[in-house]
């Protein structure tokens, strides 16, 4: 049984740094999607980004590029998102996702079989 589980929620001022972490059961070597998904209030949940098995493949939703960066760790089995100059419209509830086949559309939640809890962002201005 995969289980995905972030610690709990966690706030910074605009500008500032967070990171997110996601502790994955089971074997996360032949996981071939793992990502970060996220839904602000009043909004429907959007793909926020994306890494492949090797770590050689970094995937991102347009308005977090260049200030985010995913990254997991196959002998922890973790993934993690490194957010940098947040912004007051980052807040929402992050959700980690992952799955044993290769994604064909990376943005799709239905590619990811398996999914956290969810734990909240809040970027105060």
């Amino acid at each position: 049984q995969v289980q995905l589980g972030e610690p709990g929620g966690d706030s910074a001022q605009a500008g500032g740094p967070l990171r997110l972490s996601c502790a994955v059961s089971g074997n996360t070597r032949n996981m071939q999607c793992m990502g970060w998904f996220r839904q602000a209030p009043g909004k429907e949940r959007e793909w926020v980004a994306t890494i492949n098995p090797g770590s050689t493949g970094h995937y991102y939703v347009d308005s977090v590029m260049g200030r985010f960066t995913i990254s997991r760790d196959n002998d922890q089995g973790a993934v993690y998102l490194y957010m940098n100059s947040l912004k007051p419209d980052d807040t929402a509830m992050y959700y980690c996702a992952a799955g044993y086949t290769r994604p064909s559309i990376l943005s799709m939640e239905g590619e990811y079989r398996y999914w956290g809890q969810g734990t909240q962002v809040t970027v105060s201005s």
